[in-house]
């Protein structure tokens, strides 16, 4: 009987879960709440449809769900529905009224027990006493006992690390009450205190964040201590202690760190800025201002003023709509070639013909007084350099109209291609590569060399159909993947087929480059890509007669990159690709409908991942025998670290500045050499002597 219930509601899930094609529906349709509040969508026309709630749909005896009728309200016990209707979605919110505060004594309208609501819920859309979607919640929520009163709305004061630690005691856990053996506390009163005044937690995790550690000359004691404990202790204030929170503010044995080049101070007018850019510099114009393009900030915003930097190639998306455009900086703007001569940009202007690639979404608007205007539909910028100086700028504009309503993906794109390349090689100026940039990619068995490596981009609903390829970027793991559309009929074998060589699509490459600037006519300027070959599709998985399940579906493309740092140029660290591996990874995949599963499909998601591994340019050094056994002399494993004896006169100790470290351990050392032979018995004899 138990198992009968629970395919019953695993078959109401998978119901809620795969709707019919164009059918009104919830999304999501099954809600597992523990809040206050939960939201869900109605998708479809929302114009004479109504909406209730019941509560308690599921009948106890036989625990299946009852059978809805468009009757009811939108209040049911202690719960609220509001519907915010929309043009083809409407927001759904459900919302609990009733207190959850445990109950004190003498309290009422509280919650008598931890779990205080456990309901099941149901809400309709109606239209015209037809049933058209089901939303179904499971309401799981606990009473608030943690906090009873007021919530006061100012914001925490976190204080500075540099002078009091973040945590003042370690071992406070429990917020409204006393942790035993935790003299730090305050929550524990005098009386409470002396059941444990004697077993506090020591240490740190006592509350006591400023002990004094051993080898500090302040904490000697008679007991256990070496003859040579006041020759090596150290001499320093409680202030910079090595536990919680505190921070030594010393002067460093470092040089000045170098100002970020994007941040130049900036000229007069008629003064010279420089004589040439180097990698990161930004761009200057004839006013000696930054020359702008439009970027995304870390917060996915674009914003219009961000300085184009010196062979940093961009290429961004903005969404706008009619109401919030605004033209960017003028094509007339001539720039600083570098050399102090200014070029001017050579613009040519073209029109879109299929204004669909770039309209992400138009809203059904009356066929009058419909306002539009001939907008920018995306920029593509190319400067033409040599060594450090610009040569030329040729820009392409593309012009579109935009009506209002209409969301616009605008496209900006920036390159940087050297004067002496013929076929428009993206210049660098670092032959590693650089975070960000794509991945090269070469097909070594076709006549025409040039290979892709990419992931998926999704776009619209997120199917396979309609998903697009986007380059893999260097540096940038990442993670992406597209729906297929099964039917409960499909072959098993054209399943995995169709699915493995979907992902060999985003593949079309043999080799990888090892740098960025690596030449298809020199083979060691690439490697070769490791293929792991998924489960052979012509094998055929015995799965006795059951209808819609397949197992070992290789849906899972899985491709690591191994790079290393091999040097620097100019403070830039070179780095270069090793090696690349794909594999696949195999799912089992099963059929998922409602209670009918006739003229449905399922969805099978595929996706593709890129893993970036970070490796020594050269193996580390072995440890040797002596390291393995003596592990007593491993500074990394022990406290006390005997080859580092004389740390302060190393160049590894950065308290003070090397050359005063060096003088204060030539002085010690000689005073140390002194005080030997003064207390030698032969110096006192030779002393003698000499007085008389």
């Amino acid at each position: 009987m138990a198992v009968a219930g629970l395919g019953a509601l695993l078959l109401l899930l998978m119901a809620a879960a795969a709707p019919r094609a164009g059918q009104p529906v919830f999304q999501p349709s099954f809600i597992h709440m523990s809040g206050l509040r939960v939201n869900s969508f109605f998708h479809g026309n929302s114009s004479g449809v109504n909406f209730y709630i019941i509560l308690n749909p599921i009948d106890e005896e036989t625990g299946k769900l009852q059978v809805s009728n468009c009757s009811g309200s939108k209040t049911a016990g202690d719960w609220n529905l509001s519907v915010t209707p929309g043009m083809d979605t409407s927001k759904v919110i459900i919302d609990l009224t009733r207190n959850l505060q445990l109950c004190l004594p003498n309290a009422t309208d509280c919650c008598t027990a931890p779990l205080c609501v456990l309901e099941t819920l149901q809400v309709l859309a109606c239209h015209d006493s037809v049933v058209l979607a089901h939303l179904l919640i499971q309401a799981e929520i606990y009473a608030n006992s943690s906090f009873t009163g007021n919530v006061s709305e100012d914001a925490s004061v976190i204080p500075n690390q540099a002078f009091q630690p973040l945590g003042p005691c370690p071992c406070d856990l429990t917020d409204g009450a006393c942790d035993v053996r935790c003299c730090c506390d305050r929550e524990c009163t005098p009386d409470l205190k002396q059941l444990f005044n004697e077993s506090c937690f020591t240490g740190v995790f006592g509350g006591d964040v400023n002990p004094p550690f051993n080898q500090l000359c302040s904490t000697k004691t008679d007991e256990y201590t070496p003859d040579w404990f006041p020759f090596l202790c150290v001499q320093s204030s409680l202030n910079n202690t090595p536990f919680l929170g505190y921070f030594y503010h010393g002067s460093i044995c470092r040089s000045t760190p170098r100002v970020p080049s994007f941040k130049i101070p900036l000229q007069t007018p008629h003064a010279k800025v420089f004589t040439g850019y180097s990698q990161g510099d930004p761009i200057m114009t004839e006013e000696n201002e930054y020359f702008t393009i439009p970027q995304q900030s870390m917060a996915g915003q674009c914003v219009g003023n961000a300085p184009v930097a010196y062979l940093h190639d961009i290429d961004v998306k903005c969404l706008t709509d009619l109401t919030s455009y605004k033209e960017g900086l003028p094509h007339d703007v001539r720039i600083n070639s570098g050399t102090g001569d200014f070029i001017q940009q050579n613009v040519i202007y073209r029109t879109i013909a299929d204004m669909g690639k770039f309209i992400a979404k138009s809203e059904s608007l009356p066929t009058t007084e419909i306002l539009c205007q001939n907008v920018t539909f995306a920029e593509n910028y190319t400067f033409i350099c040599k060594d450090e100086n610009i040569e030329g700028i040729n820009v392409t504009v593309f012009l579109g109209r935009l009506c209002d309503g209409e969301i616009l993906t605008q496209r900006f794109t920036a390159k940087f291609v050297s004067l002496n390349s013929n076929n428009a090689e993206e210049l660098s100026g670092n032959p590693g590569y650089q975070v960000g940039k794509p991945v090269r990619a070469a097909n070594m068995n076709a006549s025409d060399t040039s290979g892709s490596l990419n992931i998926f981009q999704p776009a619209g609903r997120g199917l396979c159909t309609s998903a697009t390829d986007t380059p893999v970027l260097f540096g940038l793991d990442s993670f992406s993947g597209c729906i297929l559309e099964v039917g409960i009929n499909e072959d098993c074998t054209l399943l995995r087929g169709n699915v493995t060589e979907r992902l060999n699509s985003l593949i079309q490459a043999t080799h990888v480059g090892k740098r960025r600037n690596s030449s298809y006519s020199d083979v060691n300027d690439w490697v070769e890509i490791i293929r792991l070959d998924p489960f052979n599709p012509n094998t055929s998985v015995s799965t006795g007669n059951l209808k819609g399940i397949c197992p070992d579906i290789p849906a899972n493309l899985n491709i690591r990159i191994i790079f290393a740092d091999v040097g620097a140029v100019q403070g830039i660290p070179r780095q270069e690709i090793l090696a690349v591996q794909i594999s696949y990874s195999t799912v089992i995949w099963q059929f998922q409908c409602g209670l009918t599963c006739e003229n449905t499909v399922s969805f099978l998601p595929i996706t593709a991942s890129v893993q970036f591994i970070k490796v020594p340019a050269q193996p580390p050094i072995p440890m040797t025998r002596f390291q393995i056994n003596y592990t007593e002399f491993d500074c990394n494993r022990n406290d006390v670290c005997w080859p580092q004896l004389f740390y302060p006169v190393t160049q590894f100790y950065t308290g003070e500045p090397y050359s005063q470290c060096l003088a204060k351990g030539l002085s010690l050392a000689f005073l140390v050499f002194l005080a030997a032979i003064l207390s030698n018995p032969w110096f006192s004899k030779v002393w003698d002597n000499f007085l008389i």
